[in-house]
């Protein structure tokens, strides 16, 4: 990576190749792949590197990453609830550590540390139980306590003062943030060199499952495409996609904001996340303070911002840093996030043949994006779900096997 920036610095004079080229539609694909995000570009590239799967499309309504992976946050963990989950995105983390020389593409990923801070004694039971449950499946995640925090993060108000004051955080080194564009670009980068046509303004109106029991083809805003296997992997619009096929998905669309401020000299090392006060906040390269907070409390597709979110999430930061109170907002922004009832995502197969689901993220589905697209690479080239995401397939519904995950996923992040 070092000698390829180098280079490019040294060739100032001539324009870097494109990241991925623009292709002619062709009127047949092995596999469609609905979604030009962070999920449906990685499984683009895991089915060329890891199955030799070149014949595929990745099709985007707009352009690339203008969806979720656009509009997160860039918070990369792994200390979930369950001990499904907390496997699921150990794997995730695990790949984002190599990301970087995988795609030849510097992601920026920053393991700085992640705080879920603790007010009550009842979040503290939770917090044990979760490092338990972490540790058992060999994530880092421990208990810590004030005098332990003061150390981590120096500015943290530890008084009594706040409303909320903080008893103990769970500590997961391993968190931290990442440059989600670059995730983006980087998958795109490879899926192009791995013989995947990437077409974005390319919206899909209609999903053909002949008689409802198997994907013949789609149609575009630019034609008719056929192949026998669509991934539908489009964050806030799965049910809607899943409906043209005759699928009634089991979630709902919520809006989640967030915003940054303006730069500010370097204070906060790892990410802070409060689930009493509904807040979560980093620091990015630049200086600026990333915030976000939990979904809106109402299902919608909007992706306005509101003064109301903005009121809120300042004052719940300043019960964290009192001294942020001049600090300027630069911008403000809404995606959108689907919520199953156990908020935990539906992966895998559907009862129509050759639909397949990467849908439900709620609020923590780009720091799953490696593992999604190797696992999903995995069933489309063999038919076989992997064994990693098998607890989250859409059956377990009606069998009452629930992957509950509200308690390490209910404020976003």
């Amino acid at each position: 990576m070092a000698l390829k920036l180098i280079r490019q610095a040294l060739n100032r004079h001539r324009p870097p190749p494109r990241m991925w080229r623009v292709q002619p539609l062709k009127k047949r694909y092995d596999v469609v792949i609905i979604g030009g995000g962070a999920h449906g570009l990685a499984c683009a590239h895991y089915l060329a590197k890891d199955h030799g799967v070149t014949d595929v499309a990745v099709l985007e309504k707009s352009y690339i990453g203008s969806g979720g992976s656009g509009r997160n946050t860039a918070i990369i963990r792994a200390n979930y609830l369950t001990p499904e989950g907390v496997r699921f995105y150990h794997q995730s983390v695990k790949l984002y550590e190599d990301l970087t020389g995988e795609l030849d593409f510097n992601v920026m990923f920053s393991q700085r540390g992640h705080l879920t801070l603790a007010h009550t004694d009842g979040d503290v039971r939770t917090m044990r139980r979760r490092a338990e449950v972490n540790r058992l499946q060999g994530v880092d995640s421990r208990l810590v306590w004030p005098e332990e925090l003061v150390r981590l993060c120096p500015l943290l108000d530890l008084s009594q003062h706040p409303r909320y004051p903080i008893l103990a955080a769970l500590y997961h080194p391993p968190g931290g943030i990442i440059r989600h564009d670059a995730v983006v670009w980087g998958y795109a980068h490879q899926a192009d060199l791995g013989g995947a046509h990437i077409h974005q303004q390319t919206e899909v109106t209609d999903i053909d499952a002949g008689n409802g029991s198997t994907v013949q083809g789609v149609q575009t805003t630019r034609g008719y495409v056929e192949t026998g296997t669509v991934l539908n992997a489009t964050a806030g619009w799965g049910s809607t996609l899943a409906a043209m096929v005759g699928l009634e998905l089991p979630m709902e669309t919520f809006p989640l904001q967030a915003c940054v401020t303006e730069p500010l000299k370097p204070f906060l090392d790892p990410v802070i996340v409060s689930g009493s006060l509904h807040v979560y906040v980093s620091q990015s390269d630049r200086g600026e303070l990333v915030m976000g907070a939990s979904i809106d409390p109402y299902a919608s597709y909007s992706q306005d911002s509101s003064l109301d979110f903005l009121e809120g999430i300042a004052g719940h930061v300043l019960e964290l840093f009192p001294f942020l109170g001049k600090a300027r907002i630069l911008r403000q922004w809404a995606g959108l996030c689907e919520m199953p009832p156990d908020f935990s995502p539906l992966m895998g197969k559907t009862p129509v043949g050759g639909f397949l689901l990467d849908v439900g993220w709620g609020t923590y589905g780009f720091k799953a994006s490696p593992i999604c697209g190797k696992t999903m690479a995995a069933l489309i080239a063999s038919g076989e779900t992997p064994d990693l995401i098998a607890p989250f397939r859409l059956s377990r519904f009606a069998e009452l096997d629930l992957v509950g995950e509200k308690g390490a996923a209910s404020v976003g992040h």
